[in-house]
């Protein structure tokens, strides 16, 4: 596998210098982690794309509020992937791997909301 570099510096000042990733020792990434990273880039990339379609109200004005309202998407969401598992089908619309991907997004999206950092404008 070939070694990808992780620009840890576009993650600088995201967290108190204590936490930052720089005040860790150097160890060569495995490929764990390089594929971990991967993801949450991938992740990123896919939650700031979505956000310029959809804008900010549609989890900001939520029925119930935000939090509701994420936990009705995860609800679904959840719903779908146990459905296609449980009963060994193919997806015809949106893959598991979509669907996943979503969740994990609602769960950042919600971590936003509770730390009061989502985007209301």
């Amino acid at each position: 596998m070939k070694k990808k570099k992780i620009d840890f510096d576009r993650y600088e000042g995201l967290y108190p210098p204590e936490k930052s990733i720089k005040s860790v020792p150097f160890v060569e990434p495995t490929a764990f982690d390089l594929s971990v990273w991967e993801t949450y880039d991938e992740l990123a990339q896919l939650l700031l794309d979505k956000h310029k379609d959809y804008g900010p109200k549609n989890i900001a004005e939520s029925p119930g509020g935000p939090l509701n309202g994420l936990r009705v998407r995860m609800h679904d969401k959840l719903a779908r992937i146990n459905n296609l598992i449980d009963k060994k089908r193919e997806p015809e619309n949106e893959s598991l791997e979509d669907s996943f991907k979503d969740m994990a997004n609602y769960a950042i999206i919600g971590l936003l909301v509770l730390r009061g950092k989502w985007d209301s404008d």
